[in-house]
């Protein structure tokens, strides 16, 4: 490794790069969307983006149109064909880099490695600052070293570890940005952490995913901010404890991640979609295009056996949930209800129940409670207060708007607020 009187801040484009001004006119566009649309708000990040060629991180034969598209390259797959590894949207990325507060000088620790973050990180902490980057899979090791010396980036580390485990030989960090899904904060993280240090996670709760920026409150950890994100899921000691169930094959599954949910024998379940739909409307209604995540957490938030239902669109249609993807869905051993939408006109869409199964109508008339407890009291900012708390130091569930998650190692507590005070 390079001494820091040695290690270059970046890499300087030569006349020998052919591609040099296609990448760069690309790179240009790229950081002027994300400038147009708020995604960047700070110069030292802007000129990281300009600086850093993400074309050399991505794999081979992936276009420069691709390589500088805002959205997500796959960079590894599982047997299974699922993505393992990626480089993240750069929207998120920068949305990332902000959160985590970063000055000149800072040692950074990344949790899920590719290499481009860590360039842009490194930038962003410039020569006097430390970046490491770890990562489970030594072929997304091996690739991100390649990458970052030939950018120019041969002084962050790039380092084969668990991601549990953190990387205790370069702590404390300032910062720990983690580019992986986590539904746990492992204790060598906060160790790892420096006393007045910034932990930016996705972290999975009930199966919904938000990147959250975690400060210290005493013993515990409090989010100040917290986005809808999506990652790929992290592996080894950490890995989520995620189980899915079979409806109707592959084309229907429900997703669980909650120690109260998988307590529920599910095994009538799927009989009860060979029954017929029962569906039940809200006076709720949304317009186009205005999103309403908050609602799909609140939904989960309810301590009621609650999961994921996934729905292949084209074989069972007539299922029709709010996501296809993930639709937040409450649970009995043999009945379900799941959230859904409808169009009125061109400007209103109105919310909804699907049910199935003998208790359909009592789950259904649930849902419609919920949805409008949340429209009346949590549809707009400032949304949930979200803390990790050490397992022994969890607090109690004073009422039904406080849910608490245990997990191994800590316990998340989601409270929900009425005029941005505990409810």
């Amino acid at each position: 490794m390079n001494s820091r009187a040695e290690r270059p801040n970046r890499r300087e484009p030569t006349m020998a790069d052919p591609l040099d001004t296609v990448t760069e006119a690309a790179r240009s566009r790229l950081v002027d969307t994300l400038l147009a649309d708020g995604a960047i708000t700070s110069p030292a990040v802007e000129a990281a983006f300009r600086r850093v060629p993400r074309h050399l991180f991505t794999p081979s034969g992936v276009s420069v149109v691709a390589a500088y598209a805002d959205d997500v390259v796959v960079t590894r797959r599982g047997p299974d064909g699922y993505a393992t590894s990626s480089i993240s949207a750069p929207w998120l990325q920068a949305a990332m880099l902000h959160a985590a507060h970063l000055q000149p000088g800072a040692r950074v620790l990344e949790v899920g490695s590719g290499g481009y973050n860590a360039a842009l990180i490194a930038e962003v902490v410039g020569p006097h600052g430390m970046v490491t980057s770890i990562d489970i899979d030594p072929a997304v090791i091996a690739h991100a070293r390649t990458a970052l010396d030939t950018a120019g980036y041969p002084h962050v580390a790039a380092v084969h570890a668990d991601a549990d485990e953190g990387w205790a030989a370069a702590a404390p960090y300032d910062a720990i940005i983690v580019t992986v899904e986590t539904s746990d904060i492992p204790p060598a993280w906060t160790d790892q952490l420096a006393p007045d240090g910034v932990l930016v996670t996705p972290l999975r709760m009930r199966g919904h995913t938000r990147c959250l920026t975690l400060v210290r409150d005493g013993v515990h950890l409090v989010a100040t901010n917290a986005l809808v994100c999506g990652f790929v899921p992290m592996q080894g000691a950490g890995a989520a404890p995620v189980r899915q169930h079979q409806l109707r094959g592959d084309d229907v599954t429900v997703f669980v991640d909650d120690p109260v949910t998988e307590a529920l024998d599910l095994r009538a379940l799927p009989a009860a979609l060979d029954g017929p739909r029962h569906d039940a409307w809200s006076p709720v209604t949304t317009p186009p295009g205005i999103p309403f995540d908050t609602l799909h957490l609140w939904l989960a938030s309810q301590p009621h056996p609650h999961g994921l239902l996934a729905v292949d669109r084209q074989r069972a249609a007539d299922l029709a949930p709010q996501n296809w993807g993930a639709c937040p869905a409450l649970l009995t051993a043999d009945s379900i209800a799941y959230l859904a939408t409808r169009q009125l006109d061109d400007t209103t869409w109105q919310f909804g129940a699907h049910g199935y199964g003998p208790r359909a109508t009592t789950l259904t008339s649930r849902m419609l409670d919920l949805i409008a407890a949340w429209d009346r009291r949590h549809r707009h900012p400032p949304g949930p207060h979200i803390a990790v708390y050490p397992t022994d130091t969890a607090p109690s569930p004073t009422n039904h708007l406080r849910l608490l998650i245990p997990r191994p190692h800590t316990t998340i507590a989601i409270t929900w607020t009425s005029n941005g005070q505990p409810a």
